[in-house]
């Protein structure tokens, strides 16, 4: 079966459906991914590796380090786990599972655009107020000013997962009603047919009450 014209449920057909490699690479959010796990490599291995001189924070000594180093981290995990999830995705048969699967991916990435956000400004503020920006002796500046330009950058690529994320999402509850993904078992459509043709096996040989009806019309009341 086509892919394209096979039932989807949230971006994925049915269950046991067969995983092709080339066509999952080239998937727009996989793609994504990729970029952004590339960027927080960078970002929290510039800042470990020379963000750090005689155990103070090259960003005006504040927490700012750390904090690259930890959203670098979170979203280096993240992007592994997403991918995974969509690998193994065609296998989860369960619809509420698959949404709850969307819904996770689209918050964790909206989170993911915020906190990039806010690392951004905090390590470019704190970088403005270093004083020793060419502290001698120390070759860090580069790295310093390199985790601060691809944190700006996986703004863009986070919020470009949480647009894709929130669009599998609105496709998947579409679909549960276009595209009939949903199996039925055999009988659960049960039907009902009709009386039987008039003089047919089974039919009655008058319509129901007739007798009745007939024997309260002759019924005479009695004389006193």
């Amino acid at each position: 079966m086509n892919p394209s014209s096979e039932p989807q449920a949230f971006g994925a057909g049915r269950t046991g459906s067969a995983f092709d490699p080339i066509e999952f690479i080239k998937k727009p959010q996989v793609i994504l991914r990729i970029v952004a796990w590339v960027f927080a490599t960078i970002v929290f291995a510039s800042i470990a590796q020379e963000g750090y001189v005689d155990g103070k924070c090259r960003y005006n000594e504040s927490n700012a380090c750390g904090y690259g180093v930890g959203i670098g981290v979170i979203a280096f995990l993240l992007t592994i786990g997403f991918t995974a999830l969509d690998i193994y995705f065609p296998n989860i048969s369960n619809v509420k599972t698959r949404r709850s699967a969307v819904l996770g991916e689209l918050g964790a990435s909206g989170a993911l655009t915020f906190f990039w956000f806010i690392g951004f400004c905090y390590m470019t503020d704190q970088w403005r107020q270093e004083d020793e920006k060419d502290l001698a002796g120390w070759n860090g500046r580069n790295s310093v000013q390199a985790a601060i330009a691809f944190a700006f950058f996986s703004i863009l690529v986070w919020a470009a997962l949480t647009f894709f994320a929130f669009r599998r999402y609105r496709e998947g509850v579409s679909n549960l009603f276009s595209s009939g993904y949903e199996d039925h078992s055999a009988g659960g459509g049960q039907t009902y047919g009709g009386y039987p043709p008039a003089g047919g096996v089974g039919s009655f040989s008058q319509p129901p009450f007739t007798a009745t009806q007939q024997a309260q019309s002759s019924y005479q009341p009695p004389t006193y």
